[in-house]
């Protein structure tokens, strides 16, 4: 494997399984929607992108500098 094909890859963390946590965040996720309607489950994820979008374009304008 070279150089660039090895940069897109995350290291390997010993112990670390990764099934096991997406696993746990999906059942934490069911739980906090849980007894949500639709419309406000995806006024949630909404709100999610929008802070990720902030997020991001504060972390891209404070690397500019």
């Amino acid at each position: 494997m070279t150089k660039l094909e090895t940069d897109w890859y995350p290291e390997v963390i010993p112990g670390f399984d990764a099934i096991e946590c997406k696993r746990r965040i999906q059942a934490e996720i069911l739980r906090e929607n849980e007894g949500m309607t639709n419309e406000q489950i995806r006024e949630r994820r909404r709100q999610a992108v929008e802070r990720d979008k902030r997020y991001r374009a504060e972390r891209a304008a404070e690397n500019q500098t």
